[in-house]
């Protein structure tokens, strides 16, 4: 059933009034742009400098590891949205001219996902993020389904704010507060924290620096078919240890696999 561009106005609008700040407010927006566009999952991407740095906000469990590929393999259209500033739209994934993005494509075609759409999230004049888009079936975002992905991403700016406001009332004065969300610099709640916990067990374990625990973390995540923050989690419980001398062909403690 096609929905008018008005309806999804007012649905998207009664769910920014409705529903609770921050984390909640991005999960009720995700579910609910599943349901207005025709699409099979939802994730609002946070992006920094270039580099995917956190999921705040989903539809469901599997749209937030489809995102967390694109943290893994450093490449989709989330960061490309966030570069370019504009709306990247891939209604087919497994077209013989797509050539983008190819571990992230690969990760995202074994789970199902055939069209992947990204728009760009602005903070004044900061764009931080994509709401990021994922259909079953090829084709392309259709009929008002585009122009209400956009007005989706408007909204999604909402709960950014309202989670910076919150840490500012916290652990800053009005000052940093603004500085923060002009420059694009979002508070510790919104980063991949495991990650970051991982790479410091990794530095004291192995005897590396911050960016090469972090590359054979992300190499692990990749030659074991895991998302980053699953291979963290894992090796934050101890579960998991990488070994030494192996940094990028998957070795580590056990069976190399951390799990869910």
């Amino acid at each position: 059933m096609t929905v008018s561009l008005d309806a999804m106005r007012s649905e998207l609008n009664a769910v920014m009034s409705g529903s609770p700040s921050g984390l909640s407010l991005a999960d009720a927006l995700c579910t609910t742009c599943v349901g207005l566009f025709g699409v099979d999952g939802a994730a609002v991407s946070v992006v920094l400098d270039g580099v995917s740095t956190g999921t705040f906000g989903s539809s469901s469990l599997s749209s937030r590891r489809l995102d967390e590929y694109q943290f893994t393999y450093g490449e989709g259209p989330c960061l490309e949205a966030v570069a370019s500033r504009e709306s990247v739209l891939v209604p087919d994934l497994d077209s013989p001219t797509e050539q983008r993005w190819p571990a992230f494509r690969g990760a995202v075609l074994g789970e199902g996902i055939r069209g992947v759409f990204a728009v760009p999230i602005m903070l004044t004049s900061v764009c931080v993020g994509a709401l990021d888009l994922f259909r079953a079936r090829p084709g392309p975002l259709g009929g008002n389904a585009l122009a209400g992905a956009l007005l989706a991403a408007e909204l999604a700016a909402a709960p950014l704010l309202d989670l910076i406001s919150e840490v500012s009332d916290d652990e800053q004065d009005e000052t940093s507060s603004r500085t923060a969300e002009e420059t694009g610099t979002l508070p510790p709640e919104m980063d991949r924290v495991e990650v970051h916990q991982a790479t410091g067990v990794l530095i004291s374990a192995l005897d590396v620096d911050a960016a090469e625990a972090l590359v054979r973390l992300r190499a692990h995540a990749i030659a074991t078919d895991q998302t980053a923050s699953q291979v963290a989690r894992a090796i934050i419980e101890r579960r998991l240890m990488l070994d030494r001398d192996r940094p990028d062909d998957g070795g580590g403690s056990e069976d190399g696999r951390s799990g869910s």
